[in-house]
């Protein structure tokens, strides 16, 4: 996917003052630095997906050689390690507190599969926030990321099968089955429900794609009359996001 601005969210609204005077502080630091960083968690999804939230905490992706100068920055800004609060692995995020706000500095997955590297940084759409252009981590490396978050009290697939429905049709498909590598069961698992849930929209995913992970071509079915929508037989709460937010021209 190519990098484009996306436009149109009104953060007023979305992140209270005092937050944004946390955020602020830290991404007017780092990029002075001049560190390579973009954003991640609930404002990427929310932003691909047309769904943008606050989600109480800012995720920034970072690579691995930054994070000790990402960490003396976030303590300037008078934000404190977390880990008095709540302890956290340490191995592969920062996270500072100052009263409700926290800010995450992440340069690798919880699991160890990978490190921040520079395209996680380059290759996301670029957004304005408030008054600042900053860059969101790519939907590929997103939807990654988000694969083996598949955990007993929490699941991230939903938000990867709404990612799919927001941007597959111009998703870098080659470039994810890259990462994916020999993890492919996952994507292919993660797949499997979206064609099934939303078959019409699967079938915007190139053929190709479908051909390389082993997968037959989408195809519209009729359910059995009388039966429930397939999204309603796993939650009858709305389970896609419906306004998905275009990038620009």
């Amino acid at each position: 996917m190519s990098a484009t601005t996306i436009h149109h969210v009104d953060w007023d609204s979305l992140i209270p003052p005092e937050q944004w005077a946390v955020y602020r502080c830290v991404l007017d630091r780092v990029s002075a630095e001049g560190l390579p960083f973009a954003l991640g968690g609930g404002f990427a999804v929310g932003l691909y997906t047309g769904t943008p939230r606050n989600t109480k905490d800012l995720d920034i992706y970072i690579q691995p050689r930054d994070r000790e100068r990402f960490i003396q920055m976030m303590s300037e800004c008078g934000l404190t390690d977390y880990f008095d609060k709540k302890p956290y692995d340490r191995a592969w995020i920062y996270r500072g507190n100052q009263d409700d706000t926290i800010v995450d500095a992440i340069w690798a997955m919880a699991n160890q599969r990978a490190q921040v590297d520079e395209i996680w940084l380059t290759r996301g759409a670029v957004i304005k926030m408030f008054d600042k252009q900053i860059r969101v981590i790519p939907p590929e490396e997103l939807i990654w990321s988000k694969l083996y978050v598949l955990q007993r009290d929490r699941c991230d697939w939903p938000d990867i099968v709404n990612l799919i429905r927001a941007t597959g049709p111009h998703l870098d498909w080659g470039h994810l089955l890259h990462r994916v590598a020999e993890d492919l069961p996952l994507l292919r698992a993660v797949l499997t429900i979206f064609s099934w849930v939303s078959p019409q929209q699967a079938m915007s995913i190139p053929r190709r794609v479908w051909d390389s992970i082993g997968l037959p071509s989408p195809k519209l079915e009729r359910d059995p009359e009388g039966r429930p929508a397939r999204p309603d037989l796993l939650d009858t709460r709305p389970w896609f996001h419906e306004q998905v937010m275009q990038p620009a021209a």
